[in-house]
């Protein structure tokens, strides 16, 4: 079992470490220090216009919106045997919002009512559980790798089917 001390703000020291002046380096402007080009080696693909974000970023944003139509549609079925109630309200402000943008979607949600902010606060606790427990991370990267491999060879085997003569000879 871990145990942590708190001590008192009067023990914590504040005070921060003295540079080492025994490797002075010549003065030079800031410009100077930083003006240096870094080269940061990498093998990764560099990947032009995506702006501000990489590829990653924006998959990422599309699971996260992709994340909030599953737990409308999980939280629709548990109302529609539980609550159709809140099932028929949950429908009808689904036919009046789209679902492209899931935090706004939540976001409007939960400003039309107090009985649509607990329907909103429920997406939100279903989203996140389904995202950290129940989504298959593992199974995601090997059904994309197959779906990249099955569709390029499928290409790839259409065109030279089209561009060959061994099809029109026989």
């Amino acid at each position: 079992m871990e145990s942590s001390t708190i001590l008192p703000l009067s023990q914590l020291s504040l005070s921060l470490p003295r540079p080492n002046r025994s490797r002075a380096r010549p003065f030079r402007p800031w410009t100077q220090w930083t003006s240096q080009p870094t080269r940061i080696r990498c093998q990764k693909m560099y990947v032009p216009g995506f702006g501000e974000a990489s590829p990653e970023a924006k998959a990422a944003k599309n699971l996260h919106n992709f994340f909030t139509y599953v737990a409308v549609k999980i939280v629709t079925a548990q109302l529609e045997s539980y609550n159709p109630e809140a099932y028929e309200e949950l429908m009808e402000f689904l036919s009046r919002h789209s679902l492209n943008d899931g935090d706004k979607f939540c976001a409007n949600l939960m400003r039309e009512s107090p009985r649509h902010k607990s329907l909103a606060l429920r997406i939100l606790e279903v989203r996140s559980a389904y995202c950290k427990n129940d989504f298959e991370w593992d199974n995601l990267k090997r059904l994309a790798f197959k779906m990249v491999d099955k569709s390029n060879t499928s290409l790839m085997r259409d065109y030279i089917r089209e561009t060959s003569h061994l099809e029109h000879e026989k």
